[in-house]
C-alpha cells in the first residue's frame, strides 16, 4: 500500500477485535458515528486510538460485523447465533438510520410470524402435459410455490410425438384468519389434508 492507499484505510478496535475497512465504507451514512469519527474527524468526538493506531470503540464487536457489512454493501445478514435486538442496539448507538429502520421491520415480521402460529399451507394437485410444464410453472402467480413434480407415467402420441403426463403439486401459504375471526377448514378439507399427510 502507497503513502495513498494508506488513508483510505480505517483500523477499528471494536471492544478488543480489530476490523479494517475503507473510509468510504464508513462515509455511507454521513451522519453515523462512524462517518464522523473516522471520515470527518468530527472534534466533539474524541475517542483515543491504541498502539496500532486503530480508534478505540468500547461496544461488543459481535454485532459490529453486520453493521460493517450493511455499511459495505446495503445488506443486513444476520447468522442465527446473532439476536436482532443486539444488532439493533449497535446500529442505534452508530447511529445507522436505515439499518435501524430494517432491523426494527425484521423484528416486527418475526414477532407477525410467531404470533400467527404455525404457518398452514393449502396444496393443489394440476395435471399437464410434458409440453406445459415450463409454461405452467412459470407463470404461477400469487404466492403459489412449486413443490413437487410426478409423473404419471401415461404417455400418447399426439401428432409425431411422444407426449407423457404430470401431476404437478403447488402450494401457497394459508392465512387462517381474517379480521380476527378464526376460519376451520371444512369436513372434507380435513379428510384431504389427514390423507396428504400419510402419503
Amino acid at each position: 500500500m502507497g503513502g495513498g492507499g494508506a488513508a483510505r484505510w480505517v483500523r477499528l478496535n471494536v471492544g478488543g477485535t480489530y476490523f479494517v475497512t475503507t473510509r468510504q465504507t464508513l462515509g455511507r451514512e454521513p451522519k453515523s458515528f462512524l462517518c464522523r469519527l473516522c471520515c470527518q474527524e468530527d472534534p466533539e468526538l474524541d475517542s483515543d486510538k491504541d498502539e496500532t493506531g486503530a480508534y478505540l470503540i468500547d461496544r461488543d464487536p459481535t454485532y459490529f460485523g453486520p453493521i460493517l457489512n450493511y455499511l459495505r454493501h446495503g445488506k443486513l445478514i444476520i447468522t442465527k447465533e446473532l439476536a436482532e435486538e443486539g444488532v439493533l442496539e449497535e446500529a442505534e448507538f452508530y447511529n445507522i438510520a436505515s439499518l435501524v429502520r430494517l432491523v426494527k421491520e425484521r423484528i416486527r415480521d418475526n414477532e407477525n410470524r410467531t404470533s400467527q402460529g404455525p404457518v398452514k399451507h393449502v396444496y393443489r394437485v394440476l395435471q399437464c402435459q410434458e409440453e406445459e410444464l415450463t409454461q405452467m410453472v412459470s407463470t404461477m402467480s400469487d404466492g403459489w410455490k412449486f413443490e413437487q413434480l410426478i409423473s404419471i407415467g401415461s404417455s400418447y402420441n399426439y401428432g409425431n410425438e411422444d407426449q407423457a403426463e404430470f401431476l404437478c403439486v403447488v402450494s401457497r401459504e394459508l392465512n387462517n384468519s381474517t379480521n380476527g375471526i378464526v376460519i376451520e377448514p371444512s369436513e372434507k378439507a380435513k379428510i384431504l389434508q389427514e390423507r396428504g399427510s400419510r402419503m
